[in-house]
């Protein structure tokens, strides 16, 4: 007996997910008599609820390690991040052109491919990556600091700015982060700052700067601030002359307003005597007109209002929410640190609040990243997989506004059909450089234990719906086939959309 995509999408649709959001679609596949179920709590265990949270979702043995170190002591290494990557990652990625090449040698390539090499390197490390807490801050830092790399070219400089910006300061200090990023070619490039200049000041960037990467929408900055900070980041632009190293960060001393002090949030940065005259700072020898914007960086990352912004866009990513107790002391941490994001983390993640807090949706990335880990499937990311993310909604480094891709549920219910339909392709047709070791899983299937709890991480399935639907269809079918479409039909459980 083989399912079929509809028989599939009826059977999902009538093991409630529709729950996730897709309430409409799941009731008319499954005849409109499906009644929406409520969202899953309480029946997850503590270490896949963690693994959720902090990695990726649970690949085969990562259970089993947390619970035999200890999730405080796992928390300690992951904070560390030091583990060395698996070798067969590594040569996955030194395949790709755009972590080998500079911004001006990928000019060589298709924008296309660009795009494509860069999504498919995210996947990977998510996938594989031995530093998985390492890569869930990536994917968190790379939505706050959102690059459009459709625009002006930017694509070409994404790959340093992923190496450069977010992979190198992902766990280190966010005062740093932001230094890095207000110094990145792709950053510049993509809110306009390389045309910012004296006379003609563009505010894009500085606004967003304030907005998005910073203080956050009431930090408690005007429109006048945002005028003097673009002024005081005039001629921060991006190398282009002649014999000289291009695609690197440039600060042009003729490009930068240096007519009269400005005020940045009550206080006064001066004008410089010559603006083309190195000087020393932070042991670097840089043009003095540099100096105005890197003194707005050091205002904006200190301002007691980043530490709240900061503090609060941690803790809904890991905890689900912004419980004002938890904000407020994470924001202390910042405070006293110098905002050390290692050390930010340490307390929501060992606490108990990560392990009871309420579900969080699964962006699509997440969804199929967890996916693969779930199934131990050997996958390249290649164009197969990537189709998938495109159609649920989040080609990586496509979202083109500057505020990353949402992490509101409502963001994200019209996704459902493609996430079923990425669970029924990987589990029983297959998908093209995509490969389960279904045979590792043993002979035959129960899937009221084993296979469920592999797949979903869970000791019962909380939707008895589900439950008895899946034993019935599953009735009759040869061990490996009855295998695959349990396992296709977890992934596509309103459990598995949640983490």
């Amino acid at each position: 007996m083989n399912v079929t995509r509809r028989d599939f999408f009826g059977l999902a649709a009538a093991a409630g997910v529709a729950s996730a959001g897709c309430g409409r679609v799941a009731r008319r596949l499954a005849g409109g008599q499906q009644p929406d179920a409520p969202l899953p709590q309480g029946d997850v265990r503590p270490i896949a609820r963690f693994l959720n949270r902090v990695a990726f979702g649970a690949a085969p043995g990562d259970p089993a390690r947390v619970a035999s170190i200890g999730i405080s002591a796992y928390v300690d290494d992951a904070l560390m991040a030091k583990e060395s990557e698996d070798p067969a990652l590594q040569v996955r990625l030194a395949s790709l052109d755009v972590l080998n090449l500079d911004a001006l040698e990928l000019s060589d390539l298709k924008e296309e491919a660009v795009v494509r090499q860069l999504q498919q390197a995210a996947l990977l490390r998510a996938v594989y990556g031995r530093n998985q807490l390492h890569e869930r801050m990536v994917d968190l830092w790379t939505n706050h600091f959102n690059i459009y790399s459709r625009k002006h070219y930017g694509a070409y400089y994404m790959a340093v700015d992923q190496l450069k910006v977010v992979r190198a300061h992902a766990l280190g200090k966010f005062p740093d982060l932001v230094r890095a990023s207000a110094h990145s070619p792709a950053m510049l490039n993509y809110l306009d700052n390389q045309v910012n200049r004296k006379g003609v000041p563009n505010e894009n960037y500085a606004r967003e700067l304030m907005e998005l990467h910073t203080l956050g929408v009431h930090g408690g900055y005007t429109q006048h601030d945002v005028r003097e900070v673009a002024r005081c980041l005039t001629g921060w632009t991006i190398e282009t002359r002649f014999l000289h190293p291009k695609g690197r960060f440039r600060f042009d001393p003729g490009l930068h307003d240096n007519a009269s002090p400005k005020r940045v949030l009550g206080t006064t940065i001066p004008t410089v005597k010559d603006p083309a005259a190195e000087v020393e700072w932070n042991g670097q020898r840089i043009p003095a007109g540099q100096l105005a914007g890197e003194r707005v960086l050091d205002i904006l990352a200190n301002h007691p209002a980043t530490a709240h912004f900061v503090a609060s866009k941690l803790c809904r990513y890991f905890l689900g929410g912004e419980k004002r107790e938890w904000v407020d002391r994470v924001a202390s941490i910042y405070r006293q640190t110098g905002g050390e994001i290692r050390s930010m983390l340490r307390p929501i993640l060992a606490s108990q609040e990560l392990l009871d807090s309420p579900p969080i949706a699964k962006r699509p990335f997440d969804f199929v990243a967890s996916g693969m880990r779930a199934l131990g499937a050997e996958t390249d990311a290649g164009p197969a997989v990537l189709q998938h993310l495109d159609q649920m909604g989040q080609g990586l480094y496509e979202w083109p506004m500057p505020d990353g891709y949402p992490d509101k549920v409502s963001a994200w219910t019209g996704s459902m059909l493609a996430r079923w339909n990425f669970a029924f392709e990987v589990a029983t047709i297959g998908l093209r450089g995509t490969q389960v070791d279904w045979a590792a899983y043993g002979g035959g299937v129960d899937p009221s234990d084993r296979a469920i709890e592999r797949f979903l991480a869970s000791k019962r399935l909380p939707n008895r719906g589900l439950y008895k639907r899946l034993n019935e269809h599953v009735q009759g079918m040869e061990p490996e086939r009855a295998l695959r479409e349990t396992a296709a039909l977890c992934l596509a459980s309103p459990e598995f959309q949640w983490r």
